[in-house]
């Protein structure tokens, strides 16, 4: 609500969690040059308005973010006169968490001596819409099973073609009894085209299971 300066209230987040990952999925981000990072992302769209989501990602092993493990947190910000900015520090543990809520106590015994209510307030002066989850855009990491014999390829590539789905690279990784394990790599496309593919993709004979998709961040699109 401070960044955009109009009110984002928790259900306009679309929120999706870790329990999906796998360690395959884990592996397969370090051969490509990632790692997996939960994030919560805001962006102020031009055209949609406030895009504001939490989900994992996968985030460039170069990215600043990319190197906060174990309790640390960080917030990572680009804005209009500063360029980008970390903000790093423990976000768990027993002092950390007691810091916080001391700190806390303190701004609120001070707002009741003087008679206040935060002494930093929102600046809500905008009436900003919502991006909708569907109107959202970002590269895909889609991991599928498939049948092992000619031709399979060219299907999976044009059913995203089909679909407005472009992709960046295919590749043929491992075998799985008598199924083959395909990981394609989408260039940036909006949800709802991702969802469109991923229901042609589910009827084709050739695929046994789509077994993950992820968002793909790229450096110049990380928040």
């Amino acid at each position: 609500s401070i960044a955009f300066n109009s009110r984002v209230n928790l259900e306009d987040v679309s929120v999706e969690g870790i329990t999906k990952i796998t360690p395959a999925d884990i592996e397969y981000a370090k051969e490509l040059g990632y790692v997996i990072k939960l994030l919560a992302i805001g962006r102020d769209t031009e055209e949609h308005g406030v895009d504001v989501r939490v989900h994992p990602v996968f985030l460039p092993r170069e990215h600043p973010l990319a190197a906060v493990n174990d309790v640390f947190n960080a917030i990572f910000i680009r804005g209009n006169a500063i360029g980008e900015a970390m903000f790093y520090g423990r976000g768990a543990g027993a002092l950390p968490t007691a810091s916080a809520v001391v700190s806390d106590v303190i701004d609120t015994a001070r707002d009741i001596v003087m008679n206040t209510f935060g002494r930093v307030r929102c600046t809500c002066y905008e009436h900003k819409r919502r991006c909708p989850i569907e109107e959202t855009e970002s590269s895909y990491y889609v991991r599928l099973l498939v049948d092992d014999q000619p031709g399979v390829l060219g299907a999976i590539a044009t059913a995203f073609g089909n679909q407005g789905v472009s992709l960046k690279s295919v590749i043929q990784t491992r075998r799985v009894d008598d199924r083959a394990e395909i990981v394609a790599i989408t260039h940036c496309v909006k949800y709802r085209k991702i969802e469109e593919a991923e229901k042609v993709l589910q009827a084709l004979p050739v695929v046994t299971e789509i077994r993950s998709m992820i968002r793909v961040e790229n450096s110049q699109e990380a928040r």
